[in-house]
């Protein structure tokens, strides 16, 4: 139990630089981003995998329509609206948003022998942490509310169900495989997303030509390598092993971390130390991560 909270604690830390990545490539396309980053991540998969050949399994023709389907939910089509959003509305806001996702996941996939009651410790702290922070100032999106924000708050929403939907049917679809170990699948994820990728930047991208041209170019490119194998592959195979090892609804809760390490990278690439109610905030949601796990044990 204690492997599979700190691999999902650490799959939370790298996920949540996608948070800030579309700022720091604001240059660049939401649909440049989301292709680079999981193209790099499709090609770690794959080189992982024929470097693995013999020792490793492929998957079967229903194993990689699963792959596929899972790869939109939680990769490219989460990412694509995620980006939308936070061009649209900033960080903090679609932060909070997709920091409801422990609640939607603990509420949608609890144990049927773990009582509700034992639940809401964690479920009050989570609730509390994200009023106080909603009720602090929110930095890009203070000082009016434009249409585009609105609509920025729909993308995020969306993006809020796609991974609320991958998060459940993962852990399921794993649990009803366990001859497929966490790499496996994380290589498989990836082969399918970088694949959708590349036809996406094929489709909508800027031509590379163009791309070559424009400053910030080494910075965009770090980036998506960065985010393609850490907070990507990496981080699929650490939530993965949280996925094999812990129930859906605590894994749930410990994607909380996400929205701690994106505040705090956050607060970092601005330059600024977090307010007094959203450090308190953050403590919240620590001490409602707590104490979920201990409700799970």
């Amino acid at each position: 139990m204690l492997r599979g909270i700190l691999a999902g604690l650490a799959a939370g830390a790298l996920w949540g630089l996608v948070f800030v990545a579309p700022r720091m490539a604001a240059d660049y396309s939401t649909v440049d981003l989301t292709a680079g980053r999981f193209l790099a991540y499709g090609v770690v998969a794959a080189a992982v995998m024929l470097l693995g050949l013999r020792s490793r399994r492929l998957p079967t023709w229903r194993q990689a329509g699963s792959a596929v389907v899972m790869s939109v939910l939680g990769f490219s089509g989460y990412y694509l609206l995620l980006v939308l959003a936070i061009r649209d509305a900033g960080t903090e806001v679609p932060t909070l948003i997709i920091g409801t996702i422990p609640l939607w996941v603990m509420l949608l996939g609890k144990p049927e022998n773990l009582r509700w009651r034992a639940l809401v410790p964690g479920l009050a702290l989570t609730l509390g942490g994200l009023a106080l922070m909603m009720g602090s100032p929110q930095g890009e999106a203070s000082g009016g509310l434009p249409a585009f924000y609105w609509r920025g708050i729909a993308f995020a929403a969306a993006s809020l169900v796609c991974w609320t939907a991958f998060a459940i049917l993962n852990s399921a679809w794993l649990k009803r495989h366990p001859e497929v170990n966490a790499t496996d699948w994380a290589n498989w994820l990836g082969v399918a997303t970088g694949i959708g990728a590349l036809l996406l930047w094929a489709f909508a991208g800027t031509p590379a030509g163009e791309m070559a041209t424009r400053e910030g170019l080494a910075l965009f490119v770090l980036l998506c390598v960065g985010t393609g194998f850490g907070s990507a592959w990496l981080a699929t195979i650490l939530w993965n092993v949280a996925s094999q090892r812990l129930s859906a609804s605590l894994c749930g809760q410990l994607i909380v971390s996400e929205t701690l390490f994106a505040l705090l990278y956050s607060f970092a690439w601005d330059g600024h130390w977090p307010s007094v109610a959203q450090t308190t905030a953050c403590l919240l949601f620590t001490m409602g991560i707590l104490a979920s796990i201990k409700a799970h044990r």
